[in-house]
């Protein structure tokens, strides 16, 4: 277990994306994954209220929480602001979204509660200042910024020290091996403020499983196609050197390149999603999967 950032909470390496559930994964297959993955020593749940339609996700891990009877043991994450039922982080918005998450994840407190975007018609006080009063009312324990700027989220966590908030705990950029426009700005913003990082698209859309290798390979499925966009000579000498390292320890593509990224400094741990709990055994095996320094620094040049 790891522990994120300042905070009390104590979260596994992986941390499973909801974004699928009520999706492309319905209640029964998103139970099997939840199963698979707690069984497994999983404990950390991603969604938003945008997941699964508006709601969906959140309204399946309710259920699942309730018929197992183990919301002492999972750490709930959840997201306001992108959905188009409840836009925006006015205050106003953030309280109604609040209620609504906590009525369909059927808890009495969300664990970890997201801006799920900057907002930039809403002053950055009145935000803060809403999330402010659900962690006093023990409805939020802690909360965390989605794709900020690095002047952004400098500015509101000197806000939050300023007027004496919550202040954002944790961040949630989109970074991974081939995407490294984190490390340039947030990442040194992110330690000097004592943050834990939690990317997202960990695996660039499905490039870093490295399933999808040439233009044929990638067919008509929307996520094939995203992951195409990878397919340039950068792209193929990062799968060369995925390869190398996946063949030396008898691993996976994808493991490898989760545990490349849960290996950065300030991330705690990668989001990945999974439809079948057969998609989530490479995800499980990245966790244990501990790469040499030499490895590490091998493929984050190439």
């Amino acid at each position: 277990m790891t522990k994120l950032g300042n905070t009390e909470l104590d979260v596994y390496g992986l941390n499973l994306g909801c974004n699928v559930f009520g999706w492309t994964a319905d209640e029964p297959q998103s139970f099997a994954v939840l199963d698979a993955y707690t069984a497994a020593g999983g404990n950390f749940l991603d969604s938003a209220d945008l997941y699964g339609g508006g709601g969906g996700s959140e309204t399946i891990i309710g259920n699942w929480l309730a018929a197992r009877g183990n919301r002492g043991d999972v750490v709930v994450a959840t997201k306001v602001g992108m959905w188009d039922g409840r836009p925006g982080l006015s205050a106003k918005n953030i309280q109604a979204a609040a209620e609504d998450s906590l009525r369909r994840l059927k808890t009495g407190h969300i664990d970890l509660y997201y801006a799920h975007r900057d907002d930039p018609d809403t002053p950055l006080e009145e935000t803060l200042e809403a999330f402010d009063a659900l962690v006093r009312a023990g409805k939020v324990r802690y909360v965390g910024a989605s794709n900020y700027t690095a002047g952004r989220l400098a500015e509101a966590l000197s806000i939050s020290d300023k007027n004496g908030f919550a202040r954002y705990a944790v961040l949630q950029p989109h970074y991974n091996l081939v995407e490294r426009d984190y490390e340039r700005d947030l990442a040194p913003l992110v330690e000097r403020e004592g943050l834990a990082t939690l990317p997202y698209f960990a695996l660039a859309k499905g490039f870093l499983t490295g399933k999808y290798r040439t233009k044929d390979e990638t067919g008509d499925s929307p996520r094939a196609a995203r992951a195409a966009s990878y397919l340039d000579a950068g792209g193929e000498r990062v799968l060369a050197v995925l390869d190398e390292v996946a063949q030396a320890h008898g691993a996976s593509v994808a493991a490898v390149s989760l545990a490349w990224l849960r290996q950065q400094p300030t991330v705690a741990a990668p989001i990945a999603s999974a439809r079948t709990p057969e998609q989530l055994t490479d995800l499980i095996a990245s966790v244990a999967l501990e790469l040499t320094d030499a490895e590490v620094a091998a493929l984050s040049e190439a």
